[in-house]
C-alpha cells in the first residue's frame, strides 16, 4: 500500500478510535466515566468524550455545543474558533475598562493587553490552519507547532494580567474577569492536543514520530525509540557550509553616515511585509541609541554587527520611570525566524531603575550567536516560543532571564552583576502557568560566574538558580560550570509556598563548586534525572532544531545532544 493511501486509512481510523482510547485513557488515569449517553446523539458522545481530559469539561463542552461533527480533528478547530471569538469580545470590552484605568501604569496594561490579544489571536488563527493541513506524516512537527502556539497564545493573555500587577483601582480585576473564559478555552485546547497524540502513539503507526506528553519530559523519539535529529557530523558540515557562503547584506547601517542609514529602525523599513526568505540588516560597529521594534510582518529578519562589544544598541526605559515591563525592552523581537550576530543588546537604566529588559524575544524559531545581552534586572526576557542561545554573554542581577518561552542556552556566560545593597540575585524566572505547556528554561554547559565587583558582595547579597514566577515554573541546568556565586540552597521561593510543589527543577552533570546539590532546598518540585532524562532537553530533542538551525543560512554552530 503506498504511503497516501496508508495516511488516509489511518486519519480514518484516528477519526473512529479517538473517542474510545480518550475515555479508556481517562478511566485507567482515575478520571470519571462518561455519564450514560443512551439515546443523546453521536456528536454530542463525541463532544463529551473529547473534552473529558480537560481541566475546564463545563467550558469545553459549552464551547462545542453546536459543532455538529464525530471529527476530533473539527471538534478542536470549532474550539479554536471559540476562543478566537471569546478573546474578540474581550477586546471589544476592553474599551468599557478605561474609566477603571486611572493609574497611569494600568492604562498603559490596558494598551498593552489590545495588542496581545491581537497576538494571543494569531496564534489560535495558525493552530486553526495546521490542523487543516494535517499530515500523519508529519505528527510530531505538527503537535509541536500546536503546543507552541497554544502555548504563545496564553503567554500573551497572562502577560496582559501581568500588566495590572502593582496597579490601583479596578482594571486589572475586571480584565481578569473579561480572560476567564478565554484562557480555560485556551487551556482545553492543549488538552485536545495532548489527547490526539496519545491517540495516535496508541495506534503505533510505523514512520510516525512517537511524542511522548508527559508534563516536563517531553521526548521526540522515532517510532523505533531512536532520536529524531541529524547527527552532528552531518549538521557541521551544512553550518560549515552556510558560513563559507555569505550572502551580501540587504541593507547596511553605519553611524559615520558610510552607508545608507544611520538608524536601525530607518533599515527596517525595507523588510518586506511577512518576508519569506533572510532579510540581512548589517549594522557596522556604534553605539545605537534607539528603541528597535522587529514588528511580527518583519519575518527572517538578520541582524548582523562587527562584535558583540563593537555594535550596540542601548536604551534605558525602565519601571521607576513610569514604563511597564513588557514596554522597557530596548530591543523587541516579534517576527518569526529573527536571527542576531555578533551584536548587542542593552538596557543602560541601572540597578536604581529596576526592571528594565535589555532584549525581548517573542519570535518563533529565533538564533542568537555571539550576542551580549547587558542589564540589571529582567535584562533578558526570553517571552514565548522557540528560542536559541549560543556562544552569548547575558549579565544582570534579579531573574535576569525570564519568561515563558521554550528556550535553550548553550555554551553562554551568565554572568551576575552588583545588585542594590538590598537585592539578592537570582538567574532566572520561568513563567509557566499550565501544566501542558512545553515550555522551559534550559541552561546548557553555560558558565554561571560573578563580575568582580558581585563576588566582593555575593555573601550579602547571595545568588541563587531561579525562582517561580508562575506555578508551573521550568528551568533545566545541564551540564554547566558553576562557580560558587550560587548558595548551597539553590533555588529562592517567589512568595511563601507559592508554586513549591509544582515546579520543575532540576539539575544534571554540572561542575564546579555552585553545582554540589547536598544542601539544596527539598522542595517536592526540585526533581532528580538520569541521563536519558537529561538528553530530552538538549536542542534536537526538546527544539527539534534539527529541523530549522542548520537551514536558516546564519552558519550558527550547535551541539544537538550532551556534551
Amino acid at each position: 500500500m503506498g504511503k497516501v493511501a496508508v495516511v488516509s486509512v489511518c486519519s480514518v481510523f484516528l477519526v473512529a478510535m479517538v473517542v474510545a482510547v480518550a475515555v479508556g485513557v481517562s478511566r485507567r488515569n482515575g478520571g470519571e466515566a462518561p455519564p450514560n449517553t443512551n439515546g443523546i446523539s453521536t456528536s454530542t458522545k463525541a463532544v463529551k468524550a473529547i473534552c473529558q481530559p480537560t481541566d475546564y469539561r463545563e467550558t469545553c463542552e459549552k464551547s462545542l455545543a453546536n459543532a455538529n461533527s464525530t471529527d476530533p480533528k473539527e471538534l478542536i478547530k470549532v474550539g479554536f474558533q471559540a476562543t478566537i471569538d471569546e478573546i474578540k469580545a474581550v477586546v471589544a470590552n476592553s474599551t468599557t475598562l478605561n474609566d477603571l484605568a486611572k493609574d497611569p501604569m494600568a492604562r498603559q496594561a490596558l494598551d498593552n493587553c489590545k495588542e496581545l490579544m491581537d497576538y494571543a489571536i494569531d496564534d489560535l488563527k495558525r493552530s486553526f490552519n495546521q490542523l487543516g493541513d494535517f499530515d500523519l506524516s508529519k505528527m510530531g512537527q505538527y503537535v509541536m507547532n500546536l503546543k507552541i502556539w497554544l502555548g504563545g497564545s496564553l503567554t500573551y493573555q497572562q502577560t496582559c494580567l501581568d500588566g495590572f500587577v502593582n496597579t490601583t483601582g479596578d482594571a486589572g480585576t475586571k480584565m481578569r474577569e473579561f480572560l476567564k473564559t478565554s484562557l480555560e478555552l485556551t487551556s482545553n485546547g492543549l488538552a485536545m492536543i495532548d489527547q490526539f497524540s496519545d491517540v495516535l502513539n496508541k495506534l503505533n503507526i510505523p514512520n510516525i514520530p512517537h511524542i511522548d506528553t508527559t508534563p516536563n519530559e517531553r521526548r521526540l523519539l522515532q517510532a523505533d525509540g531512536s532520536p529524531v535529529w541529524v547527527p552532528p557530523e552531518q549538521q557541521a558540515q551544512i553550518a560549515q557550509a552556510t558560513a563559507n557562503n555569505p550572502e551580501q547584506p540587504n541593507v547596511v547601517v553605519a553611524l559615520d553616515g558610510s552607508a545608507k542609514y544611520k538608524s536601525i529602525n530607518e533599515a527596517l523599513k525595507e523588510v518586506p511585509k511577512n518576508n519569506p526568505t533572510l532579510f540581512k540588516v548589517y549594522i557596522k560597529a556604534g553605539i545605537y541609541k534607539e528603541q528597535v521594534n522587529i514588528t511580527k510582518h518583519m519575518t527572517n529578519v538578520m541582524f548582523i554587527g562587527d562584535g558583540p562589544t563593537k555594535t550596540t544598541i542601548t536604551g534605558s526605559l525602565n519601571y521607576v520611570d513610569g514604563v511597564g515591563t513588557y514596554r522597557t525592552a530596548t530591543v523587541a523581537v516579534a517576527g518569526d525566524g529573527f536571527i542576531a550576530k555578533d551584536i548587542g543588546f542593552e538596557n543602560a537604566a541601572g540597578a536604581i531603575k529596576h526592571q528594565a529588559v535589555a532584549l525581548r524575544v517573542q519570535a518563533d524559531r529565533a538564533i542568537f550567536y555571539n550576542c551580549q545581552i547587558d542589564g540589571y534586572q529582567d535584562t533578558l526576557y526570553v517571552h514565548s516560543y522557540r528560542q536559541f542561545y549560543r556562544d552569548c554573554t547575558i549579565t544582570g542581577t534579579i531573574d535576569f532571564i525570564f519568561g515563558d518561552a521554550q528556550a535553550v542556552l548553550q555554551n553562554c556566560k551568565i554572568i551576575i552583576r552588583k545588585p542594590l545593597d538590598n537585592q539578592q540575585c537570582i538567574v532566572t524566572a520561568q513563567g509557566k502557568a499550565e501544566p501542558r505547556e512545553i515550555s522551559a528554561i534550559v541552561l546548557h554547559n553555560c558558565t554561571i560566574s560573578g563580575t568582580p565587583e558581585y563576588i566582593a558582595v555575593k555573601d550579602n547579597n547571595r545568588g541563587y538558580l531561579g525562582r517561580p514566577w508562575k506555578e508551573f515554573s521550568t528551568a533545566i541546568f545541564l551540564q554547566n560550570q558553576i562557580d560558587d556565586v550560587i548558595v548551597p540552597e539553590g533555588f529562592l521561593p517567589w512568595n511563601g509556598d507559592f508554586a513549591l510543589n509544582t515546579l520543575f527543577y532540576t539539575e544534571f552533570g554540572n561542575r564546579g563548586p555552585g553545582s554540589v546539590t547536598t544542601n539544596r532546598v527539598t522542595w517536592s518540585g526540585i526533581k532528580k534525572i538520569n541521563w536519558n532524562q537529561a538528553l530530552q532537553f538538549t536542542p534536537d530533542f526538546y527544539l527539534r532544531a534539527q529541523e530549522w538551525i542548520p537551514q536558516s543560512g546564519a552558519g550558527v554552530p550547535y551541539h544537538p545532544g550532551m556534551m
